[in-house]
């Protein structure tokens, strides 16, 4: 099935651009149910949020996932997660400061 190109057009999370199962699930257990209510969301907020909900720490290319997800929902940026690993990279020091202390890396 082909992925929406704007938000209006995705019904589901699964529409989205660079969302399957996996993360859909993820953004689900945050409460986040339709692709609208994505729309002003902080993506390292919600990975955060992932990781002390789910007690472990995520891989940061989720948080590159989170980071697409959101300029789709804002912009109708469909690019790929990939194309936003440079910037978790130049952010990542402040986002692994902010985990909670057990899931911090050593």
């Amino acid at each position: 099935m082909r992925k929406a190109r704007t938000l209006d057009e995705a019904r589901r999370l699964e529409d989205m651009p660079n969302v399957g199962h996996a993360i859909a699930d993820d953004l689900r257990a945050l409460g986040l149910e339709r692709p609208a209510q994505l729309r002003g969301q902080d993506p390292v907020a919600l990975y955060l949020q992932l990781c002390r909900e789910t007690g472990r720490r995520h891989d940061p290319c989720v948080l590159d996932t989170f980071m697409a997800v959101i300029e789709f929902a804002d912009y109708d940026d469909t690019r790929p997660w990939w194309a936003h690993t440079a910037k978790r990279q130049a952010g990542w020091a402040d986002v692994e400061a902010r985990l909670p202390p057990g899931l911090r890396k050593l």
